[in-house]
């Protein structure tokens, strides 16, 4: 029997939710990632609060054209570790949903990165 890319994400993503979990201290770093936009927000799980998101959705409400690439995750990036700072939050947990750690789910990683977050 096969397994559907989209059933082997989940079952990759279960594998990592095992290990990992946010708390008040380091927060997760949850990235989605869709065909059009790419999601990212800060989460405690230990209150199941969201405490700050951004999203390439949002990017592309203010300006009139954006294309979903390296350049805008990394937007993102630099965009959620901003909301994160006005927060307190510094340290964060980065996880990936089961994505692999390259193209767009890096890009985004190195924009936090290079916005001030440590993971």
């Amino acid at each position: 029997m096969r397994v559907s890319k989209s059933q082997a994400r989940m079952r990759r993503k279960q594998r990592i939710r095992k290990k990992i979990s946010g708390s008040a201290l380091r927060p997760r770093l949850v990235v989605f990632r869709s065909n059009k936009f790419i999601y990212a927000q800060i989460v405690d799980d230990k209150v199941g609060r969201t405490l700050a998101s951004a999203s390439s959705l949002a990017l592309s409400k203010s300006s009139d054209s954006v294309k979903l690439n390296r350049d805008v995750a990394m937007q993102v990036g630099r965009m959620l570790a901003d909301r994160a700072k006005e927060k307190q939050v510094e340290q964060v947990i980065f996880d990936r949903n089961g994505y692999m750690y390259h193209g767009r789910v890096k890009a985004l990683a190195d924009g936090a990165r290079e916005g001030g977050l440590q993971f």
